[in-house]
């Protein structure tokens, strides 16, 4: 029997290599991903001995960017998206410019056609979702304000890149590699007319007729019983939506996995279909560090190293600055600032395909690629170190600088509640952390019964429209102090935290407990182990089931505000 089997020796060692090197790189307290790096440099075609099939890893590659992309829309409504424009949406351009002109000038002083020079800085522009998502994941910050923000910022991006991929072609003329004979047929303003249509097409359609159907369906195999059907419809969902998006509307793979998952959340059952495709999200994800570093040269650093040096500095240095001080400039706290400079301190997948492109079309040359991939790989690396810088850089600003504890500190509307308050919100009242669903419904159901309460939450935007609505809300990092005693904690009867971010739900009861020994805590969370040192330590009243999670605190919470109220009538 001849055992030519191309996919299954890359699997067998691209996995087996990884668990190795991922085993020892965590030994030696370094994050498992650079581990993945190693393996795939050591069976890529640039290093001796044993050479994966490079085609295959970057399919499967492909399959884990769909896999994680749709886990990403399960927890991602487009209320979520919608909530962030106005910071995710200037944010991402702005950025991009930056970073695009910070490449194209490092890339021109060396030599290189304004063509080559243009290329180069959009592929150093657009951050790795995947690397993103893996990231905020490990740190529990993924359903955060500061992860909602990270996530629209690179959504915004992927969205940005993704009409850079269909411009490329035709203004390759223009910009001095040869010109497309199929583009030339068309004028420059048809093809982006029929790319705006293509892209509106498929949100139309997913959102019209896509959140209806797959809700549907997810609850009819949910009905059936069978486990094993249940997580096919869910990877079947994922993998043959982002196959048809890209086949019919042109649109990328990762976007159309993405857009899937945001109209599947729309089901109850979106936190099972989360869970079941973990495992495989998590399996692909491996293949997709892997396979990155496969396709790395190490030649590159050795002969190129100074200009290696500046392309790191531009991916690590220059777009989180640029980004941080676009993110201070919307009133956001540092914390926040250096959490989404921290996320968009390296590139990826949409790099490498730009790149490629670029060389394709005769418009980057070969060492062009070769940078990226060093960027991509280094910064990547890099990226667990600089979130874990984000903690005692801020502690350092806030420590040396004086415009920095101003601007931390500075006087914003939106952070204190107006001096027209009525008195009923100042004491006795419910302190109601976060306002996604289901802290709306608690502040539906508190509202229905005349129980006061005061909304804090992290995002301006949402801030700005429950006012609008005639409620009363604070704008800031509940973890902090300072917003806690404008929201009036001292004399709160309650404090109700109601977003599953695990980092801060301790820092806030502690805080608010310091801050009145005496108030009651109700806590949301979606993990096990945080229910476990709740309840240990006593901290507060835990909620963890997702589907009785709204409510199981709203009935708790109203139990106590209105106990003369029928049972059913107050867990209804």
């Amino acid at each position: 029997m001849e055992h030519n089997v191309p996919l299954i020796s890359t699997l067998a060692v691209g996995f087996g290599l990884a668990l190795i090197l991922g085993f020892v790189a965590e030994k030696i307290r370094l994050p498992a991903l650079i581990g993945y790096l190693c393996a795939g440099i050591v069976i890529g075609p640039a290093t001796p001995g044993f050479v994966a099939d490079v085609k295959l890893a970057s399919e499967l590659m492909e399959i884990g960017v769909m896999l994680l992309m749709f886990g990403v829309g399960l927890h991602f409504s487009l209320g979520d998206l919608m909530s962030v424009k106005k910071i995710a949406v200037p944010g991402a351009v702005v950025q991009m410019g930056l970073a695009t002109v910070l490449g194209m000038g490092i890339a021109y002083s060396w030599g290189w056609s304004p063509g080559a020079s243009l290329v180069f800085g959009l592929s150093l522009s657009c951050a790795s979702t995947v690397v993103l998502l893996k990231a905020l994941e490990a740190r529990g910050i993924l359903d955060s304000m500061n992860g909602r923000i990270a996530v629209g910022w690179l959504v915004v991006e992927d969205l940005a890149t993704v009409m850079m991929l269909v411009l490329l072609p035709p203004l390759s003329g223009v910009l001095g590699g040869p010109v497309d004979p199929a583009s030339a047929q068309h004028p420059l303003w048809y093809t982006i007319g029929m790319t705006l249509l293509q892209v509106a097409g498929f949100l139309a359609l997913m959102l019209i007729v896509g959140r209806r159907v797959l809700p549907w369906l997810l609850m009819h195999v949910a009905k059936v019983g069978s486990r094993e059907l249940f997580t096919l419809s869910v990877i079947a969902a994922a993998i043959g939506i982002a196959y048809g998006a890209a086949m019919l509307f042109h649109v990328s793979f990762a976007l159309g996995a993405f857009f899937a998952g945001m109209v599947m959340r729309e089901s109850d059952l979106s936190h099972r279909a989360a869970e079941e495709s973990l495992p495989l999200r998590d399996a692909f994800a491996v293949l997709f560090f892997v396979s990155v570093g496969m396709l790395f040269d190490p030649m590159v650093l050795i002969e190129e190293p100074i200009h290696v040096l500046a392309v790191v500095a531009i991916i690590v240095v220059g777009k989180s600055i640029a980004a941080a001080a676009l993110v201070v400039a919307f009133r956001y706290p540092l914390n926040t600032a250096l959490t989404v400079a921290a996320s968009l301190a390296q590139i990826g997948e949409f790099s490498f395909i730009l790149a490629g492109l670029g060389v394709s079309l005769g418009l980057l040359p070969q060492e062009g690629l070769s940078l990226v991939l060093a960027g991509a790989l280094i910064s990547i690396a890099l990226n667990p170190v600089v979130f874990g810088l984000i903690k005692p850089i801020k502690t350092l600003v806030l420590s040396k600088s004086a415009l920095a504890r101003k601007l931390e500190h500075r006087e914003d509307p939106l952070s204190v509640l107006p001096q027209s308050t009525e008195r009923k919100y100042l004491a006795g009242q419910v302190v109601l952390v976060g306002y996604g669903r289901v802290g709306r419904r608690i502040a539906r159901a508190l509202d229905e019964r005349n129980i006061p309460f005061v909304v804090v939450e992290q995002n301006r935007e949402r801030v700005e429209q429950i006012r609008n609505q005639g409620m009363v809300a604070v704008s800031g990092d509940s973890a902090e102090p300072a917003t806690l005693i404008q929201a009036h904690i001292m004399k709160a009867a309650m404090l109700v935290i109601a977003t599953p971010d695990p980092l801060n739900v301790q820092r806030m009861t502690e805080t608010a407990r310091t801050l009145n020994p005496e108030i009651e805590v109700v806590i949301r969370t979606h993990s096990a182990d945080a229910v476990e040192i709740f309840r240990r330590d006593n901290l507060g009243q835990v909620f963890f089931d997702e589907e009785e999670l709204a409510r199981g605190m709203k009935g708790y919470i109203l139990s106590k505000f209105a106990p003369q109220e029928e049972p059913a009538k107050a867990h209804a």
